[in-house]
């Protein structure tokens, strides 16, 4: 199996259809076809190809052309620190590194994009690699140095079979792509729309004007966001937002709130909304909440049904999931544990330290989480920011849905800071809309949980800070707290 066949399907059965958008450029599967037979035939023995850039046409064809090459394709974040790219350079190497930047890193062969696109057009066939890798992709490394997630060719294509059908897509559809080209959900969307044939729009630079402007210029049909994009989009719209054309959105990559997808749903009632939610590790989705499961609890007057609208959704058909105890027990409905998956399409494997997965195939995502009596996944947070008083273990993400639900409070996080009597206490940082003291905080918590959930500290902020995935990062938090 090799992911290029799904390239090669596309500009057989559909070469003539529009692929790519991006910016003045217009591309058909059979041009996106030349393009990675470009990048392929530049690609010396043993050589990954890495990609250096924000959103261009050269990302999907450097991804495919790597695989028609029969190596790795490793898409690096043009957004880090010169000494933090060096690092990840040195990791990739050797490779062929397709980028815009000066790069001088040893055993590193860096050509530009226009060298990349305008080479010789090979004539080679993709190699079957049983069990080969396909992407190498680092984590965002918010608590330390990332990790390289391996993907192979066959965890990437049962995702496509398993989710997609081959030209599924109406010539008109068209997929807004503004998530950088080294997330997975990047990855995701280019293999997704090549299978389905449906256009890629590429927005190399996030706004939420640019954002609207392009989707309604190219008529998109499609989009996928990360949540923070998804609230700037509603922010900046106000009352009013005119995009007829748009039919569906899926958002993933961080934890949406109930806010901000009521007020998306109320703002575009046309739109057929879906959480996706997934990981590196796992090539993308193993859970979605549907279109109908988003109505059906906007409109419910059941709370059980209601606080739905908060959930990850049921795992997809192709997908084991479960919740465990620390020893193993399998959690009852609505009990709180640590969120183990199993697929085809799950890797769980990292360069350099091997599988992860258990002697059943079974991935532990680190996520901590519980499922309804109805199968639907909650994420609670990772299992990592749980934080630990007197021995007791508090979740982060039970204090913040509490006090979200309060209209003068936009944004929440809880963190662990230093307590000398209990060693960990709860710190809050807190972004407010209007008026709001300490102490109607405290008393808002306290009438819905435990004292031990009181917070210890709270400290106000212009915004929290988020990655460009969508990523909250705890870690500046508690440091800047402890400041």
């Amino acid at each position: 199996m090799n992911i290029h066949l799904i390239l090669q399907m596309a500009a057989d059965a559909m070469g003539d259809r529009e692929a790519i958008v991006s910016g003045g450029c217009r591309a058909t599967f059979a041009d996106l076809a030349d393009m990675a037979r470009s990048v392929a035939g530049q690609v010396q023995p043993g050589e990954r190809v890495a990609f250096l850039n924000e959103n261009t046409p050269l990302m999907p064809a450097a991804l495919f052309g790597a695989a028609l090459a029969g190596t790795q394709f490793v898409p690096l974040n043009y957004r880090l620190a010169e000494d933090r790219l060096e690092s990840l350079l040195e990791r990739t190497a050797p490779a062929l590194l397709l980028t815009g930047q000066d790069i001088s890193t040893k055993n590193i062969r860096a050509i530009s994009m226009l060298e990349a696109g305008s080479g010789v057009i090979s004539d080679m066939e993709a190699p079957d690699i049983d069990g080969g890798v396909a992407v190498e992709l680092f984590t965002s490394g918010t608590t330390g140095e990332p990790k390289s997630a391996v993907l192979k060719h066959d965890n990437l294509m049962a995702y496509i079979f398993g989710t997609v059908e081959f030209m599924s897509a109406c010539e008109d559809e068209a997929n807004l792509l503004a998530v950088p080209p080294y997330h997975i959900a990047g990855i995701a969307a280019v293999l997704s729309s090549t299978y389905a044939g449906r256009r890629m729009v590429q927005l190399p630079n996030f706004t939420p004007k640019a954002w609207i402007e392009l989707a309604q210029s190219e008529n998109i049909t499609n989009a996928f966001m990360v949540p923070t994009m998804l609230q700037r989009v509603i922010e900046y719209a106000g009352d009013s937002l005119d995009l007829p054309a748009m039919r569906n959105i899926a958002y993933g990559g961080g934890k949406m709130t109930r806010q901000t997808i009521e007020a998306a749903m109320r703002l575009m009632p046309h739109v057929n909304f879906t959480n996706a939610y997934g990981l590196t590790e796992t090539s993308a989705t193993i859970c979605m909440l549907s279109p109908d499961a988003h109505r059906e609890a906007f409109e419910s007057e059941d709370p059980e049904i209601r606080r739905r609208l908060g959930s990850a959704g049921q795992p997809i058909p192709t997908i084991e999931l479960v919740v465990r105890q620390e020893d193993g027990t399998i959690c009852g409905p609505d009990e709180i544990g640590l969120v183990y998956v199993r697929g085809d399409q799950v890797s769980g494997e990292y360069k350099g330290m091997g599988s992860q997965l258990d002697e059943d195939g079974w991935f532990l995502t680190k996520d901590r989480g519980y499922l309804d009596a109805g199968g639907y996944l909650f994420i609670d947070g990772r299992a990592d920011d749980v934080i630990v008083r007197g021995g007791e273990n508090i979740s982060p993400g039970e204090i913040e849905e509490v006090l979200r639900a309060h209209p003068a409070i936009k944004d929440v996080a809880a963190v662990a800071v230093p307590d000398v009597e209990w060693g960990e206490a709860v710190g809050l940082a807190i972004v407010c809309q209007a008026d709001i003291s300490d102490d109607e905080i405290c008393d808002l918590v306290k009438a819905k949980l435990r004292s031990s959930r009181l917070p210890s500290l709270i400290t106000r902020m212009d915004e929290l800070p988020y990655n460009e995935t969508g990523k909250l990062l705890r870690r500046v938090i508690r440091d800047q707290i402890a400041n």
